[in-house]
C-alpha cells in the first residue's frame, strides 16, 4: 500500500483490514474496469442512514420534514465534496489520462462520489458501527442546525421535499443504460413515482448526475400534470 492511502487510513481512523476495498473506492471507472461505482452506491445508503441516524439523536424534536430537509443539506453535492477534500481525496483519485487532463481530479461530482465509496468500503471491511463512526468523524466540523435551508436546491432535494409535503413515498432510481465508451460513459437513469403512476428519464455523466436530470424532468412533468 502507498504512503498516501496509509496517511488517508490515519486520517480516517481506520486500518483497513482489506486494503483492496480502500484502493477499489478511489478508482474511477476511467481508470480501470476495477472501479468504485458499487462501493458509491452501496455508500450512499449507508451514509443517509448514518446521517439520519446522526440527526435523529442531535435534533430529535424536528418533524419528518425538517430533519429530511437538514439532511439534504448535509448529504448534497456540495457539502460531500468539502468533505472529501478536506480529508486530501484529490491527491489520491486514480483517473484515466482524458479525465486528469479535463481536471477530473477537482470535479465535485468525482469526488463526493468517491467519498461514498470510501464509506461503502468501510462498511464491507469493518460492518456498519465503523461505517457510522467514520460518517459522524467526518461530519464533526459541519454545523448543523434546525434552520439550515436548503438554498438553491437541486433537482433530487426539490423533488423529494414536493413529495414528502404531500406524504408520498420517496422517488425510485434505477440505471436502465449506460451510452459510450468505458472511459466516457453516460448514465440512462430512470425515476419512478409509482403513487403518481409517472416514470422519467435522465441522462448525465454519473449515476449522481443521472439522477438529477431524471429528477429535473419528473419536476416538468409534475408542473405539468399534476395538481398544486
Amino acid at each position: 500500500m502507498t504512503d498516501g492511502l496509509l496517511a488517508l487510513q490515519q486520517r480516517l481512523q481506520h486500518p483497513f483490514s482489506k486494503p483492496a476495498l480502500l484502493s477499489q473506492a478511489l478508482t474511477h471507472r476511467s481508470f480501470s474496469s476495477d472501479h468504485y461505482e458499487r462501493l458509491e452506491f452501496l455508500g450512499d445508503s449507508v451514509l443517509n442512514l448514518a446521517v439520519s441516524h446522526l440527526l435523529y439523536a442531535r435534533l430529535g424534536s424536528l418533524p419528518e420534514g425538517d430533519l429530511s430537509r437538514v439532511r439534504a443539506n448535509l448529504v448534497k453535492q456540495d457539502t460531500l465534496h468539502q468533505l472529501a477534500v478536506d480529508i486530501g481525496l484529490p491527491d489520491l483519485i486514480k483517473l484515466g489520462e482524458g479525465e486528469v487532463r479535463s481536471g477530473g481530479q477537482k470535479r465535485p461530482s468525482i469526488l463526493a462520489d468517491a467519498l461514498e465509496a470510501v464509506i461503502g468500503a468501510v462498511y464491507l471491511d469493518a460492518g456498519y458501527a465503523a461505517a457510522q463512526a467514520l460518517v459522524e468523524r467526518l461530519f464533526a466540523s459541519v454545523e448543523i442546525n434546525p434552520q439550515m435551508d436548503a438554498i438553491g436546491k437541486d433537482p433530487k432535494t426539490e423533488l423529494q421535499e414536493w413529495l414528502q409535503g404531500r406524504k408520498m413515498k420517496l422517488p425510485m432510481y434505477k440505471v436502465v443504460g449506460t451510452i459510450g465508451a468505458a472511459h466516457k460513459q453516460s448514465f440512462d437513469v430512470e425515476c419512478e413515482i409509482p403513487e403518481l403512476r409517472l416514470c422519467e428519464r435522465g441522462i448525465g455523466g454519473s449515476r449522481r448526475a443521472g439522477e438529477q436530470a431524471a429528477a429535473s424532468a419528473m419536476l416538468q412533468t409534475i408542473k405539468t400534470k399534476v395538481k398544486p
